[in-house]
Formats: structure tokens, sequence, C-alpha cells
């Protein structure tokens, strides 16, 4: 049985032998053949690649005999560039399928899709662009190519591109578009999420930050400083576009590179710190150059080094885990995990979700039904033949990685090292039951990497789907929309669950606020009664108080009058005293008496003197001014007298 790298040979051979783009009915074939190479194009080039003729009466040859020396590095035949040599008459022709290249164009606010055959030129996809975008050929210039600038004569097929690529249009000399269209843009740009891959450049390590386009530049230097202590007063950037003049400034009109942008930040320094730090730097034996297009520009045509492009299994690439082993933070080890996943694939990748898979559930699932996501679980292999391109060619495009970015929350894990595939396991069981883990665990290292896609349900995290690694960008998308299908439609009854459960809440929050006011208005009314009737009861009391008080004031009043003397003893004055009710009070009194002794008689009878007045008619006057001490004969009430009663003021 071929080993894991005979594998990725054999693999890239086969494919470039027969133009079959789809790994996973190459490796099916290869498995047929028991990893034959010259076995496998045996039974393909006849059905896949053309009919081979001969010149003795045009009959069909069933299939090419192949010399058993050419199944490992085979001499490419002057007719073609397969790695094989096949042995038959002469002048024999191989009719071979032309390699089909998708090129996905941006241009400010469009995109254009353009499919050519590898053996066309650059100039050829700047003519078709012409006619599309209305740009002349002269002002554009055609921007992503992985190799740097390129000439128009280049020719596709030198370049070893991928099936799907993205580039874009630069159009320096021409004037912008107009304001309408500026404003529209900019509002789009503005609900965007831009991805800035930030370097921090004295200890070499990278933050995958995710920001709206809304957010500010200050607003970006807040955020690093918290990640590495560097004050924004002492942070020193490189990357920023020439048109970011101003920290207020909003990242959509910045000029940043969408989705993705990097920049690099260090520290400002006196010039000795400089060189103390570029000496340090120049030492470092563990940084990883980003030269994954020079190997593709210096890699044959067809041979050994393009077996290791479609594998990635340099030993430059592969220097560094992916993830350490025995890692105690997950965050840590997720942080290593994306910074070395952006130095194997580019900075075009979805964005990993730093932190545990229980904070990742948090953040997806444990949220309002409005904001909750699908939760995305990749998981990675370094030993399968499929991961590298899997990674490169599906996990990396554009399209899956803008629609992971919208709907998706995702997390990732390295199995490669065995004590990490046992940690993830212990996970799995916790989080997804028995079934699930076993499933994962009996997975081979060919059908690596995995993508988990987790549903979180009210009761339990539910696992929708499993996608292996031999599938193409398409499926992939395809796959991700159908389990979005679902989950929307999940996520619609949560959302109407979730808005009558508030209805509930609200109404039963107003009812209790209701009765609460209730309460409080019947136990203010039930005090305020109280106080009444207490203070009534008060009242009451007090008033008893002063009427017996009062009245213990005239029986003894009444008692210390002295008796009442007889008509016929002299001198006696005869007095009659008119009351408010109008009824006559009339009493004998000596002449000598004083005249205390008639007050004390008024106030016997109910009317106190500091309460009345007692007047007299003729003349008027207020006999309660008087000197009490005084006879009724000096002050005029003798031998007799009408009075009356008046209420004081």
């Amino acid at each position: 049985m071929a080993s894991n790298m005979d594998r990725e040979m054999i693999l890239a051979d086969f494919q470039a032998c027969t133009g079959i783009e789809n790994i996973d009915e190459a490796i099916t074939l290869l498995e047929q053949n028991n990893w034959d190479l010259v076995a496998a194009i045996n039974g393909v080039i006849p059905q896949e690649n053309g009919i081979l003729q001969s010149d003795y009466g045009g009959e069909t040859v069933p299939g090419p005999v192949f010399d058993p020396a050419s199944h490992a590095t085979p001499a490419p035949a002057p007719s073609s560039s397969s790695a094989f040599r096949p042995v038959m008459p002469s002048r024999q022709i191989v009719e071979r399928q032309p390699r089909m290249l998708d090129f996905r164009v941006e241009y400010r606010d469009r995109n254009v899709d353009v499919v050519l055959e590898d053996s066309c030129t650059v100039g050829e996809i700047k003519q078709i662009l012409e006619n599309e975008l209305q740009v002349p050929l002269s002002k554009m210039l055609l921007k992503g190519w992985k190799t740097g600038d390129v000439e128009d004569s280049t020719v596709l097929k030198s370049l070893h591109l991928p099936k799907n690529n993205s580039l874009y249009v630069l159009t320096p000399d021409l004037p912008p578009p107009s304001s309408s269209s500026n404003v529209g843009a900019l509002q789009e740009s503005l609900n965007q999420n831009f991805m800035l891959i930030i370097t921090h450049r004295e200890v070499q390590r990278e933050y995958n930050l995710n920001f709206s386009g809304s957010s500010t530049i200050q607003e970006v230097k807040r955020n690093v400083y918290d990640l590495t202590s560097i004050p924004v007063r002492h942070q020193l950037w490189e990357g920023w576009p020439t048109s970011a003049t101003d920290d207020s400034m909003c990242l959509a009109e910045s000029g940043l590179s969408y989705p993705c942008h990097r920049l690099t930040v260090g520290r400002r320094s006196s010039p000795t710190q400089t060189r103390e730090q570029s000496e340090e730097q120049s030492t470092d034996v563990h940084m990883v150059s980003d030269s994954d297009g020079d190997d593709f520009e210096d890699a044959p045509e067809f041979g050994v080094d393009d077996g290791e492009v479609f594998g990635m299994a340099s030993s430059a690439l592969r220097k560094s885990p992916m993830m350490p082993e025995n890692a105690e933070n997950e965050g840590d080890a997720l942080l290593q995990f994306t910074a070395e996943f952006s130095s194997r694939y580019g900075d075009c990748h979805p964005v990993f979700f730093i932190g545990s898979l229980e904070a990742a559930f948090q953040e997806a699932f444990y949220v309002k039904a409005r904001d909750r996501k699908l939760l995305a679980i990749y998981l990675h292999h370094d030993e399968s033949v499929l991961t590298n391109v899997f990674c490169s060619q599906m996990l990396c495009a554009e399209s899956i990685v803008s629609y992971l970015s919208q709907n998706f929350i995702t997390w990732a894990w390295d199995l490669t090292k065995d004590a990490n595939r046992a940690r993830f396991l212990t996970m799995c069981n916790r989080h997804f039951g028995s079934v699930v883990a076993q499933t994962i665990r009996t997975q081979k290292t060919d059908q690596f990497p995995l993508f988990l896609i987790i549903m979180g349900k009210r009761s339990s995290n539910e696992v929708l789907n499993v996608i292996q690694g031999n599938t193409t960008v398409d499926e992939l998308m395809m796959r991700l929309m159908a389990a979005m299908e679902i989950f929307t439609a999940q996520q619609q009854e949560d959302i109407k669950d979730e808005d009558e459960r508030e209805a509930r809440e609200n109404v039963k929050r107003e009812q209790d606020e209701a009765y609460r006011l209730s309460l409080e208005a019947d136990r203010a009314k039930r005090e305020a009664h109280e106080r009444e009737m207490a203070e009534q009861v008060r009242l009451e009391q007090i008033r008893k108080e002063q009427e017996e008080e009062r009245e213990a004031i005239r029986l003894s009043l009444e008692q210390a009058l002295p008796p009442e003397p007889k008509e016929d003893a002299e001198p006696v004055s005869k007095l009659r005293i008119r009351t408010p009710s109008g009824e006559f009070l009339e009493r004998r009194f000596l002449a000598s008496n004083k005249l205390q002794i008639v007050f004390d008689f008024v106030a016997s009878k109910g009317f106190p003197w500091d309460e009345f007045k007692l007047l007299s008619t003729f003349p008027r006057r207020d006999i309660t001014q008087l000197d009490p001490n005084k006879s009724l004969l000096e002050v005029k009430l003798f031998p007799q007298e009408t009075l009356f009663l008046e209420a004081k003021e």
C-alpha cells in the first residue's frame, strides 16, 4: 500500500494526466486500481480524454499499452504532457480535453465571472472584461495573481492556477463613479464585516479581528491596545491605505481590502531598541515565509514538485504544527491554529472563533433567537491527502468565507496529534453524545478534514451535517445552504415562541405592576382611613376631656356659689341674663356680692367668661371688662338689670 506522500504524488500525476478536477472522483478511480497509476490511467484515458486511432484502416485501438518503466517518473511525450509513454503504431493522436479555469473578477460594486481554457492568455481575460465592464484595456490593471503582476502575453497554464480564482480590477486613471453610487456602495460597506489580520511585530504573533464597516480606525487601535498593551500613541502601523488619514474615519471609507486586510503594528522605540529588535528578528529560525506563489511558479509542469503543490507537503510548510499538543488553554491553541492556517493558506479564510467550545456554544446558541447562528466545527488533520486541497481550494474560497462569516460561528480543532484527538472526542462525547463521538472516532485519516454543522436546540445540540473533505466548492456551498434552510425554519419558530413568551411575560409584568399599584393604592387608602379614624378618636378624646374638664369646672363653680338670697333680703340685685340661644337665666344676688360671683354663675351654666362676653344694653358696655372684685352696687347692676351673653370672636 502506498504511503501518504506517494498517494499525494500519484493523485497529482493522475489529475495532471487525465484532467479530472473532482478530487473525490480521482481518488475513487485510484482506489479501484489499488493506487496503480498506470492501471488507473489505462482505465480512464479511452473514455475520458480521447480516442486512440491508427493509420491502418482507421480502426480504434481499445486502449494504450504502457511501458512499465514509466510508472514512477515517465519522460514527457512530445504529443502530450501526460506522464506516460504508450507503445503503439506511429502517428497515433491523443485528443485531450482542455483544462478550464474559473475567474471571479471584482470591479467596484460588480462581479464578473470568466471561464477560459488554461491555454489562453491574461490579455484575453482583459478583452472579455473590457466588453463586460466598458473599461478601456489601456486603463485596466488586473490584480490578485498569486505570483504578482503578470504580462498580458502570459499563458494561464504557465501560472499553475487552481480551478477557481479571484481577481480584481483597478482603474487609477479613471474618475470615480457618481456620488449616488458612492453613497450606495458606502452604505453597503458599512454593513459588511472586515477581517483585519494584525501582526504584532515584536512578538511575531497574529491576531484575526473582525470589525463592522462602521467601526472607526480609533476603535481598531484601542482593541489592539487591549491585546498587545501598546498604547495608541505608541503604536507604529504598517499597511493602512493612503486614504486612511484620520483615526475617526470608519473602515468602510478607509480603503481597506474586503473581506480581509493585513496590517502590522509595533511599538515606537529608540534607535538602540530598534537595532536590538532587528538583530533578534534576523536570528529567529521559526519564521515561515509566505512563498506559496514562488513554489507554484518554480514547479515543473508535471512532476514531484507538482505533487507537493497538490499536497502542500513541503517541510517548510510543515515545520510548525497547526495546534500545540496538550495545550492548557483552548483559546491559545486556537490562536496558534489561526496563525498557522494563515501562513499556509493565505489571509482569506474563515474567521475562527478564539475560545473554548463551550464559549462558541454561548456565542452561537445562548443568545436571543434573532441573534443565533449555526456552529461550524472544522476538524483538521495534517496526514490526510485531502486536507490541503480542501483548505486552499474550498475552505478559503471567497464565497465560502463570506457565507460562513455571515451565517456561522466557525470553531476549529486539529486532530493530527493523538492527545488533541482524544481531547476533542471527550468534548464531543460530552456535548453531542456517544454516537457522534464514535462516528468521528471511526473516520479514517484520508476521510479528513471534516466539517460539522451544529444547530442548538432547546435541550440539546443537534449535528445537522458531517461534510467530508472529498467535496467541491459548489457541493460544500449547497450543503451549507441546506443546513441554513433547516436552521432558518427552526429559528423562525424559536423567534415566534420567544416573541409569544416575551408578550406573555410583558402582560404578566403589566398585570403584576397593576396589582402592585392597586395594593399600594388600597394600602394608602387604608392608612389614610386609619389616620383619619385615629385623628377622630383623638379629637373625640380631647373633646371629651375638655367637656369633662369644663363640666368639672362648672360643677366646682356651681358648688362654690353662695346661696341665692331671698327676695325680701336687703339689698338684693335681680339679674336677668339672655343666652345666645334666646333663653334667660335669672338669679338674685346681694348688692354687696362681687362681680366675680356673677361670672361664676354664668360659667356654671356653661358659658365661661373667657369664651363669652356679658353685655349690658343701656348703656351698652362689656361687663367682662370690669373689675371682677367690685360689688354689683359699684358697677351699677342694682337693683335689677338685664344682660345678654355674646360669644367672643
